[in-house]
């Protein structure tokens, strides 16, 4: 976790890449005005724009932040979280709104069982995390790399797939769990500039099993040459795989 919070307070520094995060946050807004209901205390976990919190007062009356890295929950005014190592006062929420960290706690079911405990009865949890099918490009570029060096090791963080989050969030005690698949296509001239817009998102590698070695000159051209193949025109599309989910804590919403 401390790896995670290095990578948000690198693109932080570095200025974050909000494209994709500005996409999700709309939807989630947009979403929260279907329900018609005006919160009185929410809770947003992930915040890499400062400006988020007052956008979401346009639904919630007060709104707490919480980051994983230190810098993005400075900006926005709020503290540092490590959403499975973390536990609130009960019932404090009547709205959490995760936006794309979820998907690289350690663990994911005791996450999401914290934040229904921080939850009160009939509120509501709506977010966003990366799916499986998320940068395929990116792990074929990889396994061309490791065929180079002749020795495999992960490079992207494992995630979830869609048919599997809702028993997830029925199991931490959310009702009428919804997920819905939105699959962003983005197009990128060279794998450098995706690994850079990856950098910026606090996107990269934080897996326990990685490579301390930086990889070899070789490696990198043979990551290359296998996304640009990949690509039409001098451009390759990447695909990153969005998980929209929500849920009502408890069984008492009637919609």
């Amino acid at each position: 976790m401390i790896l995670r919070a290095q990578r948000r307070d690198r693109a932080a520094r570095v200025g974050p890449e909000l494209f994709l995060f500005e996409r999700i946050f709309d939807d989630c807004l947009e979403r929260l005005e279907l329900v018609q209901r005006r919160f009185e205390r929410s809770l947003l976990i992930g915040c890499p724009d400062p400006g988020w919190p007052a956008r979401l007062q346009g639904v919630a009356d007060a709104v707490m932040v919480r980051d994983p890295g230190e810098l993005f929950a400075e900006a926005a005014g709020g503290e540092r979280i490590v959403e499975d190592h973390w536990h609130s006062e009960p019932q404090a929420y009547d709205l959490v709104m995760a936006i794309g960290t979820l998907d690289t706690v350690d663990e994911l079911p005791l996450a999401l069982r914290l934040i229904s405990e921080a939850m009160a009865d009939d509120a509501l949890l709506i977010g966003v995390l990366s799916g499986g099918d998320t940068l395929p490009q990116l792990r074929s570029a990889m396994r061309a790399a490791d065929l180079v060096t002749g020795a495999a090791s992960p490079h992207v963080h494992p995630r979830i797939e869609a048919s599997a989050l809702a028993p997830l969030l029925s199991a931490a005690g959310f009702a009428m769990p919804v997920v819905d698949v939105d699959r962003v296509l983005a197009s990128y001239r060279s794998f450098g500039a995706l690994v850079s817009d990856l950098r910026r998102m606090g996107a990269t590698n934080i897996l326990q099993a990685r490579s301390r070695t930086p990889m070899p000159r070789a490696a990198y051209r043979a990551a290359q040459r296998a996304f640009e193949h990949a690509g039409v025109g001098g451009r390759t599309i990447e695909t990153f795989e969005i998980l929209h989910f929500a849920g009502w804590k408890g069984g008492q919403h009637q919609g």
